[in-house]
């Protein structure tokens, strides 16, 4: 049987605050994997997709584009599919993180070795306001790239 790659990574955001939650109940109160900030999203992630892809790129680096490049969270390369990771804080409001994304989005399409883009918002504190509003006006396919925006949890 032959696994939905995309529809995967879909499922491992929107159940990645439930993986979060879980961490913290630990036995005797142990220490654990607080996820606080986007680099505690990209690692718990990253182990997230190890589950179910053999071969996850962290870091990747995007063509220059208008004089800059950029890093690509995490390429699932035989997948073709570029997973970018953020995590919403009071001083990212919607219309910023909305143009962040987009920004990425472009910057992204340049990338020659993938065709679907999902882009992982970890909303944890409910500071996005519309989350299915983000998802649809960002979510998109265009020049035959597939773009899908999850914001988790809703």
């Amino acid at each position: 049987m032959r696994i939905d790659a995309v529809e995967v990574v879909t499922e491992i955001c929107l159940r990645f605050h439930s993986v979060c939650r879980q961490l913290r109940k630990r036995y005797n109160n142990r220490a654990t994997l607080d996820v606080e900030d986007e680099y505690d999203v990209q690692d718990l992630l990253h182990a997230l997709l190890l589950l179910h892809f053999e071969d996850v790129r962290p870091e990747e680096w995007t063509p220059s584009h208008a004089g800059a490049a950029s890093r690509i969270d995490f390429l699932l390369k035989s997948e073709r599919i570029v997973v970018e990771c953020k995590k919403t804080r009071k001083s990212l409001t919607d219309k910023k993180l909305g143009e962040e994304l987009i920004i990425d989005i472009e910057r992204y399409r340049s990338h020659p070795d993938y065709r679907t883009l999902i882009c992982f918002v970890y909303d944890p504190s409910g500071y996005v306001n519309n989350a299915r509003g983000m998802e649809n006006d960002l979510s998109k396919t265009t020049d035959g790239l597939h773009v899908k925006v999850v914001v988790a949890p809703k």
